[in-house]
């Protein structure tokens, strides 16, 4: 790596170490095995404890000395402080232990079941920690009842929804033998058959037991006081205006409002209605965004058959893009982007699509993780759009190449911690794969157009539930009317919006950014401008707060219009 201020990278393995160790699932999931071994504290305690150290790692960083620092380490700086910043607020509200339930990274719980069979256990050191995580598991789950048990007794109560979603889920994983439970998957792949037999000991005495009272605590102690109404918002708990604006600056790491945000959902929703008219035309024979809504989510010809198909779409879809990655991006050894099919037990909680980055030890590639559970409930125009946001050239993209990149760790892998980079780049890919000519048809330019109107849907319906008192159905009924998908997928997402306040927001938030970026840049520097270059800029140095961003575009721009013109670019 560069040369950097060792303050600075001191400060940054801080945040690092303590960080992770807080939360190590998310670390599993970011390809970083060093904290596998670790089971969590769910604590009260523990999320005080990081909240502190993570405080004082934030007043540390403020009052460096940063005269004689290069752009790198400004940019280092920077990002950092945001880093802390969020992560501080995060343990301090901790709005995952007043939302038990089965949503995404907010449930703790389904994290485990995420994170886990994400593990390798290929050698003694890995196969260590594989055990020593599963030996935690049951103290965990123990710790993680007491959690929201004493949440609810200071009147952060989760939502009813959530707690019912939560059993399913749990109740899902104990229906199946325990000789298929998912956090057996590490040892079925290891070489040395022992492994399996001790973790299925551990699976079966001790996991299994803390899993069925935690369910029986979600069903007789929470379900019984879950919010619901006008009251799912977060706003309805204590302290939870002033969290929901942490976790807002958080998600999209600008200084915009809830009502700011919620009246760009809106704008985004007006601009985008002549283009539903011109591709629905041309699609569909139908100008009318109601007509074209309804045709799509009503016409069975638009459902796929069987599993295979939905992969067929997500491999062609990815192998299109790889093929023109060259003429868009600057060339970088990244691994290979695999297609893994999302456990069937997962589906009722599960996106239609996610990815995870690959292993930092290369034992595992990066993974494009896939619902193919009941095929003939998904239609056939979605998987394109989503395919590009995972995969190329969105998330796997991105997050692969950051990992290669010549900066500190702590900015190395990153994905939830910077997330209005990170899903505003995967926004950004579904129009971006437009411009390529990446898409196979005018229906599943459809597709990319119903996955936007969703994003612009969230800005104003996660506002609306958490800041202005939204009731569920309400939310539900507003994305019914302004997007294209189902009424059963229109709920999934609402109750997501419900279970993560705030995350929802980073995606159309950042692809605004990015594009308002673009365009400003191709106007600044005209026939200098490449599409290659600008990419390369984006990309170059891994997930940043949008802010950051910003000013590297900016400087970029700067260092080329103080370059003379190319002779060639004289005679233009």
């Amino acid at each position: 790596m560069s040369i950097r201020d060792p303050r600075l990278l001191a400060l940054g393995e801080r945040y690092f170490e303590t960080q992770h160790t807080y939360d190590p699932y998310n670390a599993t999931l970011l390809g970083i095995d060093r904290f596998d071994g670790l089971a969590g504290d769910p604590s009260l305690a523990a999320s005080e404890s990081a909240a502190a150290a993570l405080a004082a790692i934030g007043r540390d960083v403020d009052a460096l000395d940063t005269t004689g620092f290069s752009d790198d380490e400004l940019a280092d700086r920077d990002v950092l402080a945001v880093l802390v910043r969020g992560a501080q607020e995060d343990a301090e509200h901790s709005l995952w232990a007043t939302n038990a339930s089965a949503k995404g990274y907010v449930s703790r719980q389904g994290l485990v079941f995420q994170a886990v069979p994400a593990m390798t256990a290929n050698d003694d050191v890995s196969a260590a920690r594989y055990l020593s995580r599963l030996g935690g598991l049951a103290g965990f789950f123990e710790g993680l009842g007491r959690r929201y048990v004493e949440e609810a007794a200071r009147g952060r109560t989760p939502t009813r929804t959530g707690v019912e979603q939560a059993i399913a889920q749990l109740q899902g994983h104990l229906a199946l033998d325990a000789s298929d439970d998912a956090l057996l998957g590490p040892a079925r792949g290891a070489s040395d058959p022992a492994l399996l037999d001790s973790a299925r000991r551990i699976v079966e005495n001790e996991i299994r037991p803390a899993l069925r009272a935690l369910v029986d605590l979600l069903r007789t102690e929470l379900l019984p006081v879950g919010r619901e109404g006008d009251r799912v918002g977060i706003h309805a708990v204590p302290g939870g205006d002033t969290a929901y604006a942490a976790a807002i600056r958080r998600h999209t790491t600008t200084d915009l409002t809830a009502a700011e945000i919620h009246r760009i959902g809106l704008d985004v929703l007006d601009e985008m209605l002549a283009e539903w008219s011109e591709v629905g035309e041309r699609a569909l024979g139908e100008r009318e965004f109601p007509v074209i809504a309804e045709r799509l989510r009503s016409d069975p010809a638009l459902r796929f058959e069987t599993s295979d198909e939905i992969i067929a779409v997500a491999r062609g879809a990815l192998d299109r893009a790889d093929a023109v990655r060259d003429a868009y991006f600057p060339r970088t050894e990244i691994p290979e982007c695999v297609i893994e099919i999302i456990n069937p037990i997962d589906a009722a909680g599960s996106a239609l699509g996610y990815y995870r980055p690959p292993a930092v030890d290369g034992s595992r590639p990066g993974a494009y993780c896939v619902l193919a559970t009941d095929p003939e409930e998904h239609f056939r125009y979605e998987y394109e759009s989503l395919s590009f946001h995972e995969s190329v050239p969105g998330h796997h993209l991105q997050l692969a190449t950051a990992q290669t990149l010549d900066i500190p760790r702590y900015r190395r892998y990153l994905d939830v911690e910077a997330c209005s980079f990170n899903e505003g780049w995967g926004l950004y890919s579904e129009q971006l794969a437009d411009e390529a000519g990446l898409y196979s048809d005018d229906l599943s330019r459809l597709g990319m157009l119903s996955f936007r109107a969703l994003r612009a849907c969230r800005l104003v319906v996660d506002t609306g539930i958490h800041h202005f008192g939204w009731t569920r159905e309400r939310a539900v009924e507003f994305m019914y009317a302004h997007t294209a998908t189902t009424l059963e997928h229109v709920t999934s997402e609402v109750d997501r919006y419900i279970a993560w306040p705030g995350q929802a927001l980073a995606y159309m938030i950042g692809r605004r950014e990015i594009l308002r970026l673009r365009e400003e840049a191709r106007e600044a520097l005209g026939d200098r401008f490449s599409i290659v270059d600008f990419h390369g800029v984006v990309l170059g140095s891994g997930a940043v707060p949008l802010t950051v961003l910003a000013g590297n575009v900016a400087r970029w721009q700067e260092r080329l219009l103080r370059e003379p013109l190319s002779p060639t670019e004289s005679e233009k």
